[in-house]
């Protein structure tokens, strides 16, 4: 019937849109790496880097907190909880777990954070979760495996695995809160406002972690060695700020609202891939043939989970328990 091919037409548009926007938040955070590290070998303390981009970003949305300032009244624990676990959560415990084991291991047990999704989805909210996206987890995984060369550098140091961990969780958090829809009310939160806030809540949080009033600001005023490139240490760091926290949040957030928890998670595992492939052409950080192959199978696990997920005709939250209610975050993300 014509009716049931155009509500198809939208579903399959959504889907793709919410899919592009994946990728390009994949990219956004990808892209954060090659940026932070020249700033990091110039001298800045990592937790200094951490703290400059998410206060920076938190400045720039600052107009928007403003401008939705009731969300503080009316959803206190989201905001609350997407500061701390999306933003704050998962930067501190990444960097705390690369200080105890190697980066590859952290970032494998990270992103172990797409299988923990389904399991939230499949016993703790009891929805069903399709075959495909069990096996595009599967393959995401093994592929981010081979991109991070977990075998070159593996090591057992129980802490550091349990601080990955913390990462993964946190980041579980980030995809759930991201599709925290109405549990109470026929709005969607306002998606600008809650990453507003949230990037306030982590930048607040972050300042007594990382303690700023330490660090050496003249690295900000020169440059930066980029694969025997010097870079405008400021120009970095605007980077990190605009294109790596800002775009990259927004972006994710909207394609978890347009696609679901666990899809936008397989999908955001292509941030590996992408950090891995910007260091080998940016800062001459050569792939290796298990890398090449790794990047392939990562990228074939996103692309099984998306095509045959269901696109979200209704837009009822993973975190909420409550029956299905017709929302308007579409609305809200336009």
């Amino acid at each position: 019937m014509p009716v049931r091919k155009s509500q198809s037409g939208r579903v399959g548009r959504g889907k793709g849109f919410g899919l592009g926007v994946a990728v390009v938040s994949a990219f956004a955070f990808g892209g954060s790496g090659v940026a932070a590290k020249p700033l990091i070998e110039a001298g800045l303390d990592p937790l200094h880097v951490v703290w400059l981009r998410v206060a920076g970003a938190a400045l720039v949305m600052l107009p928007l907190a403003v401008r939705h300032r009731a969300l503080v009244r009316e959803r206190p624990a989201l905001l609350a909880g997407f500061g701390l676990l999306g933003v704050a959560g998962v930067q501190a415990f990444y960097f705390a777990s690369i200080s105890r084991i190697p980066v590859g291991v952290a970032l494998l047990v990270e992103y172990l954070a797409p299988a923990l999704v389904l399991g939230w989805v499949r016993f703790v909210q009891r929805r069903p979760v399709t075959r495909a996206a069990a096996v595009g987890v599967i393959l995401a995984v093994g592929g981010l495996a081979c991109v991070v060369e977990v075998w070159a550098g593996l090591s057992f140091d129980a802490l550091g695995l349990l601080l990955a961990l913390g990462a993964a969780c946190c980041q579980v958090g980030y995809f759930v809160l991201s599709d925290q829809g109405s549990d109470s009310g026929e709005r969607a939160p306002d998606l600008l406002g809650v990453i507003a806030y949230g990037l306030l809540v982590g930048a607040a949080v972050l300042t007594v972690v990382a303690r700023p009033w330490n660090m050496d600001w003249t690295v900000l005023a020169g440059t930066a060695d980029m694969d025997g490139t010097p870079v405008s240490a400021g120009l970095l760091l605007a980077w990190i700020v605009l294109i790596a926290t800002v775009l990259a949040y927004v972006t994710g957030v909207v394609s978890v609202r347009r696609l679901s928890p666990q899809v936008a998670g397989v999908v955001a595992c292509l941030e590996a891939v992408v950090a891995t492939v910007l260091a080998w052409f940016l800062l001459g950080e050569h792939l290796s043939a298990p890398q090449i192959v790794g990047g392939a199978v990562v990228l074939a696990g996103a692309f099984i989970a998306q095509s045959s997920a269901p696109a979200r005709t209704s837009a009822e939250p993973v975190a909420s328990g409550g029956p299905e209610r017709e929302l308007s975050a579409r609305g809200n993300v336009a």
